[in-house]
């Protein structure tokens, strides 16, 4: 038994019945949707259409929402529907960013996550889902795709159907007949800055101002402008409303979500890394056999176990249910990275307070640095594949982000040790060792990126959000705050060789990793999902 739908664009007329259905059997709030049509015209005036596309949870065989969620809140019954349970929510929006649909949004009033769930409730009971028990032209088929005698699965059968990403490999089970590149394929049609009709985000009449200027005879360039923003179009006069009809626009879509993963999650990338970093750094000084007196021992521990606090206050802060924190290990489903760098950075607290004890009464401590920089370095990773998790996020899919937290991790820990040696007063052999590690650290970073800007990414939304990086809305932070401030003026610095010089040196390399990461972390979710 495998449920699933069928799209028939062939019939569906663009009623938005299924999208109050919907809202309606399960209490949607206002500004999120379980269920909606997507409107796209196509063509030039007045040679236009419009193409209406059913959007919604694709039930995916192989669900990244799933594969992701640390608490088991979402999961695949024995007949392919991928259901949650509220209870067991912690609000960490990494299902959001694991789905490649844009099928999940955090309900503004519990506060945890929510999506089109095949109205199981109903379907337990013998009902439709009311989508489907809706829908005045049958545009939308539901039911069993392995039970030959269902319609799904004769029209499956006969007819050639579409889907959503099929690169992603994730199996959807929401089939389009008549399926259009253009609506099902987001950034294909083309987006303005104001749609006709999207009353969620510009409210209900919005341009109906300009409609009645149309209809007056307005001169039609004066309302291309307004709809322009303001900017100048064809400086002749305007004929026809081929401005206001483009090919391929964008007309109705849901509200866009924003940036799920804000400052919080990039500030706590940061702290993990100066956790991590610093700790492992002490590992290695050791292992290269630096005489590390016990105050910078002692100091450097310290300053990580204050960053490993900060880091999980940013985790929790992240959440929409911080007080079911403790849900990811109580209630972990292994699966997740979440719940693997729970476990990890739990760990790693534990036996970096160890370390800190024994130092302290001048006990033996060695164990400690070793299994402690273990998962450390365990510590400075996981995120990587918790990103790599985040299937709907392209860019986030590169092989250089393990690369990026390790190099991130030595480069933090040595900016520490570097201002830790500085706020001592010392100018011992290990100095210069650290001074070395934080130059490799730098050098590998900036080939790093160079290699991650200059080698074709395998997807369009990968391609785009580096281009947004480099060229477009962030390319005054990343070439100013993470080339300039981040990296080649520590370099200058270092080399200068007086302590002030290299302690000004380190503090820049802490600010340009927080660029960094600001940028890594926001860029991806810009890129449009649905």
């Amino acid at each position: 038994m495998k449920y699933g739908f069928v799209i028939d664009n062939r019939k569906c007329i663009g009623c938005h019945a299924c999208t109050v259905a919907c809202k309606s059997e399960h209490d949607v709030a206002i500004g999120v949707n379980r269920t909606w049509v997507k409107q796209v015209e196509k063509g030039t005036y007045p040679n236009t259409r419009r193409v209406f596309s059913v959007m919604r949870c694709n039930h995916c065989t192989d669900a990244p929402c799933v594969e992701i969620c640390p608490t088991q809140a979402l999961f695949i019954r024995e007949d392919g529907i991928v259901d949650f349970d509220n209870d067991r929510c912690i609000g960490c929006k990494s299902c959001m960013q694991a789905c490649p649909y844009d099928a999940l949004y955090i309900d503004p009033d519990t506060h945890t996550a929510a999506k089109c769930n095949y109205c199981a409730h109903r379907l337990d009971i013998g009902l439709e889902p009311a989508c489907v028990n809706v829908c005045p032209e049958h545009a939308i088929i539901s039911g069993d795709m392995e039970n030959p005698e269902t319609e799904i699965a004769q029209l499956l059968a006969r007819e050639q159907v579409t889907v959503r990403k099929p690169e992603k490999g994730t199996g959807p089970n929401v089939y389009y007949i008549n399926g259009d590149h253009d609506s099902l394929n987001p950034g294909a049609a083309g987006k303005p800055d104001q749609y006709f009709w999207n009353s969620q985000e510009r409210g209900v009449g919005h341009f109906a101002r300009y409609t009645e200027k149309l209809a007056s005879e307005v001169d039609l360039a004066q309302m291309a402008r307004k709809l322009n923003g303001g900017k100048e179009v064809p400086t002749e006069p305007v004929k026809s409303i081929d401005v206001l009809m483009q090919k391929n626009k964008l007309v109705y879509d849901a509200p866009n979500k924003g940036v799920l993963w804000g400052w919080e999650v990039s500030g706590y990338v940061l702290t993990k890394a100066i956790s991590a970093g610093t700790f492992v750094l002490l590992l290695i000084l050791a292992l290269l056999g630096a005489p590390l007196e016990s105050t910078v021992k002692l100091s450097g521990a310290i300053v990580s176990l204050i960053f490993l606090i900060a880091t999980l206050i940013l985790l929790v802060k992240d959440l929409d249910q911080p007080g079911r924190f403790a849900y990811v290990l109580l209630r972990p489903h292994w699966s997740s990275w979440l719940v693997r760098g729970g476990y990890i950075l739990s760990a790693f607290g534990l036996f970096l307070t160890l370390y800190i004890i024994a130092l302290y009464f001048d006990m033996p401590h060695s164990a400690y640095l070793w299994i402690g920089g273990f998962f450390g370095l365990l510590a400075a990773v996981y995120t990587a594949f918790l990103f790599g998790q985040a299937k709907g996020r392209d860019f986030w899919q590169s092989p250089t982000m393990s690369i990026h937290m390790i190099v991130h991790s030595i480069m933090a820990g040595a900016a520490v040790l570097m201002l830790i040696a500085y706020l001592l007063g010392l100018n011992e052999t290990w100095v210069g060792m650290v001074k070395y590690i934080l130059l490799t650290g730098i050098i590998v970073n900036l080939l790093t990126m160079l290699f991650e800007f200059n080698t074709p990414h395998s997807t369009k939304d990968a391609t785009q959000t580096a281009h947004s990086i480099t060229h477009g809305q962030y390319r005054t932070m990343f070439w100013s705050g993470v080339i300039i401030l981040g990296n080649l003026l520590p370099v200058a610095m270092l080399f200068l060789d007086t302590s002030i010089f290299m302690a000004t040196g380190a503090l820049m390399v802490l600010l340009g990793l927080w660029y960094t990461e600001k940028i890594w972390v926001e860029a991806p979710q810009k890129i449009a999902l649905s």
